[in-house]
């Protein structure tokens, strides 16, 4: 019998003037792109927006285009995959000149903006560190 949530989530890749993006921390243990659960009527670009914001403080980011999307394991407490859930994650580019970035989420107590190659060391998530070398090119397309 299979006991894995499936669930459906959405999220940005916010980049600036210096190339650099935001990344998030969540529960002081991991880093990941801003992203989170599709509410019940939301779109996914809707949702993606109310996370940027939840999670950066970000109002209004610049959107650029659709990303696609990717699947993964939830992060679990020791920092591995929690086959408990699996999240499909649609992902959407912006873009912000905004400097200070102050998460609204309590579960998501920082967020910074880094530099990309930094970002790609910095993500917990394999698969994270995927979608960012791979949608890399798409940005400026």
């Amino acid at each position: 019998m299979n006991t894995t949530k499936q669930t459906h989530c959405a999220g940005g890749l916010i980049y600036n003037a210096k190339n650099e993006i935001i990344i998030v921390n969540q529960n002081h243990d991991s880093w990941s792109l801003p992203k989170g659960h599709i509410d019940p009527g939301e779109t996914a670009l809707e949702a993606a927006i109310r996370e940027i914001y939840e999670e950066t403080g970000l109002i209004n980011p610049t959107y650029i285009k659709s990303l696609g999307s990717y699947g993964r394991y939830r992060i679990g407490l020791d920092g591995k995959d929690d086959l408990s859930e699996y999240k499909t994650i649609q992902m959407f580019l912006f873009t912000s000149n905004i400097k200070k970035i102050i998460p609204v989420d309590p579960i998501n107590p920082e967020a910074k903006w880094v530099n990309v190659n930094t970002a790609s060391h910095l993500l917990t998530h394999l698969a994270d560190k995927q979608f960012l070398q791979r949608t890399l090119p798409l940005w400026f397309n």
